[in-house]
């Protein structure tokens, strides 16, 4: 079994949509933010090789939404999915699963391709993979979160016959895989799948939009653009909990230096431990 990091480049948001309630004054500091109060995040994906299947958590934006989209969010870096997976061996015919933990267009872009200006699955050998709830969701999304759910993104993954659904059980994981399971979390949006990856001995935990960044690990670091902020709080303690007991590995999708990190309870909270990249595990 292996683990790869996949680089899709980089995009900017606003920093105190980032970082919610925590003051400029502490948070420019982690990540300091540009003239327009935007800050550089990453989205990075991962690739896990387990037997046969090269399952692929996540895809980035991609690439096919117009200029004036992308010059909202500011796109930068050499990084891009399919160069990617290409510079790591692989190529899309290659891909036998894509996991996309939800459905907002920095997470599931690079789901479907433009080509002769017809959208199609951007990986036609594999079985994309959402839920229900999540699914019903981001179909009939609310106002505050209809700009996040392109339907041009997903809608084509169903239309090919490529979509299937992980079902979710109430408190507890859900076997995806030998080696993955999946943990889920309703802060953020409904339905979030967090994918737990049994490697080496350890555990990674792929921490999508419930903790974005490293820099998200203490308790009160959460988004401005969660549906539900409470639940977030909520759903991060325990996580956190078990993470030191655990001594999970964090992976973080939009950390714009530290790929991966440790977790530990201090006098002051939670905080981030150790930082390293997903190759030296």
């Amino acid at each position: 079994m292996q683990v790869y990091s996949v680089d899709t480049g980089f995009f900017k948001l606003d920093g105190g949509a980032m970082f919610g309630v925590v003051p400029k004054v502490i948070w420019n500091k982690l990540n300091p933010a540009d003239e327009n109060n935007l800050c550089s995040w990453s989205m990075r994906c991962m690739l896990v090789v387990d037997g046969e299947r090269r399952i692929l958590i996540d895809t980035g934006m991609g690439t096919k939404q117009s200029e004036k989209f992308f010059s909202h969010y500011h796109l930068h870096g050499e990084g891009e999915l399919m160069k990617s997976l290409n510079q790591l061996g692989f190529s899309a015919d290659d891909i036998t699963d894509v996991i996309l933990t939800h459905l907002h267009f920095d997470h599931c872009g690079g789901a479907v391709k433009l080509t002769n200006e017809k959208l199609t699955p951007a990986f036609q050998n594999a079985i994309y993979w959402s839920t229900t709830k999540h699914w019903e969701w981001a179909i009939n999304p609310n106002s505050r979160e209809k700009a996040s759910f392109l339907k041009e993104n997903f809608v084509p993954l169903q239309e090919y016959g490529q979509l299937q659904f992980i079902e979710e059980k109430d408190g507890e994981l859900t076997p995806f895989s030998n080696n993955i399971d999946i943990l889920f979390a309703h802060g953020h949006t409904q339905s979030m799948m967090l994918p737990l990856i049994k490697y080496k001995g350890k555990t990674i935990c792929y921490m999508a939009d419930l903790i974005p960044s490293s820099m998200h690990v203490p308790l009160p670091y959460v988004m401005g653009y969660d549906m539900f902020p409470m639940t977030t709080l909520i759903e991060k303690e325990i996580f956190l909990k078990k993470a030191c007991e655990e001594n999970y590995i964090l992976f973080f999708e939009h950390d714009p230096a530290g790929e991966c990190c440790t977790v530990e309870l201090t006098e002051k909270g939670y905080k981030r431990k150790e930082v390293f990249n997903l190759d030296s595990v």
